[in-house]
């Protein structure tokens, strides 16, 4: 079945990161999805903090309905690194790395 963007808005609801710099989405619609952030961290970019692999997975989280990264740990929606959701949407399915065969 294809989404009408028209009448469906992405939502992250749950993000799990990885020691490879890739991000494992999970969506209002039930899909699992893989996005790597790795491309995006570079130096002199809002995105260098995440360079350091624990602050990458220890501050990951979802704010505004995204995969977001909160340096400070107050949650602040305006204070906070995240990534659109379309584009997160736009990434490949995957199977739910946390599913178990049991």
């Amino acid at each position: 079945m294809k989404l009408d963007f028209t009448r469906f808005f992405p939502v992250v609801y749950q993000v799990y990161p990885f020691d490879d710099y890739k991000i494992y989405l999970y969506f209002n619609d039930g899909s699992v999805r893989l996005f790597d952030v790795k491309p995006y961290i570079k130096k002199g970019t809002v995105f260098e903090p995440l360079k350091d692999i624990e602050v990458f997975k220890k501050t990951a989280t979802v704010i505004n309905g995204t995969a977001a990264w909160d340096l400070e740990g107050n949650r602040d929606e305006y204070n906070c690194i995240d990534l659109d959701p379309f584009e997160l949407f736009n990434s490949p399915k995957v199977k739910d790395p946390l599913e178990t065969d049991e």
